[in-house]
């Protein structure tokens, strides 16, 4: 069975859960941030000796999880719309796009991220990030309760921008969106959704075959074709096209931006409160 819930009533099962014997999740599929922040409360076994560790990129190495995919935060623009491409992440609070950058309600952390880098901060210092986000709340900045959701909003031209990971928009494009992508002069920051087991599994064994598996080759390059997102591991070379399309340019990877995981975990209580009580009231 598989819980496709969205992450925060995920999260708060495996919290809840944390003091049973026998857990309702054999595998937990999560991006870094939250991973981290869960890895905080001891919730998951340390990572074996699997079959494919070797291969797994040595960056996205951790004691308490696998990486099974990655990608990077760009800009996405309709090029009907939006005649000269942006630049940076500053040029989204440009008055010419009023009302017309969109928001996913999902990446509210992320969203402050960037907020806080165009004020000068930085994946470890949010306290530009809330005038900043005032400031795009101003110029009209529509908020979506989905990804799918701010989708049919850059479909229908209601929004011609906004700031969302390379895999989804490659996922987008694939489905007849007219979009294009720009990694920002501030330098991308990368995501990685990433598999952990919890202490209380009901089928360890399996579960972490489960994980060896999600490393194959095979299913990468799957992953990659299907959904956009690069391979974790060294030995899945991608097609020429595919990689221009979903993967950053040496320049571009020099300057890709890391998550402050730690921070982000301090942080996201008062992110949350600002983003429900203010940003989007």
């Amino acid at each position: 069975m598989q819980d496709v819930a969205p992450a925060p009533p995920r999260k708060a099962k495996l919290l809840a859960e944390r003091q049973a014997r026998r857990g309702s999740m054999d595998v937990a599929a999560l991006s870094d941030v939250d991973m981290y922040e869960l890895s905080q409360h001891g919730l998951f076994e340390p990572v074996p000796a699997l079959t494919r560790a070797a291969a797994v990129i040595p960056a996205l190495r951790k004691p308490y999880a696998v990486p099974h995919i990655y990608s990077a935060r760009v800009i996405l623009y309709n090029p009907a719309r939006v005649a000269t491409p942006p630049r940076s992440y500053a040029d989204l609070w440009d008055p010419r796009y009023r009302g017309r950058v969109g928001l996913s309600d999902l990446l509210y952390a992320q969203y402050a991220e960037t907020a806080a880098i165009v004020g000068g901060g930085g994946p470890g210092d949010f306290a530009p990030a809330w005038n900043k986000l005032r400031e795009w709340k101003r110029l009209g900045a529509r908020v979506y309760p989905s990804n799918e959701a701010l989708a049919a909003g850059l479909k229908s031209e209601e929004v011609w921008l906004t700031v969302m990971w390379l895999a989804r928009g490659y996922m987008w494009k694939q489905a007849g969106l007219q979009i294009e992508h720009v990694v920002p002069e501030e330098g991308a920051t990368s995501i990685t959704y990433e598999m952990g087991v919890p202490k209380n599994s009901r089928g360890k064994d399996q579960a972490w075959r489960y994980i060896d598996l999600m490393l194959d080759p095979r299913a990468q390059g799957a992953f990659a074709r299907r959904m956009g997102y690069v391979p974790t591991v060294s030995d899945a070379p991608l097609p020429p096209d595919l990689a221009r399309q979903i993967s950053l340019s040496e320049a571009d990877q020099a300057r890709l931006r890391t998550p402050d995981y730690g921070y982000m975990a301090r942080m996201a209580p008062d992110v949350l409160e600002f983003w429900n009580r203010e940003f989007k009231a």
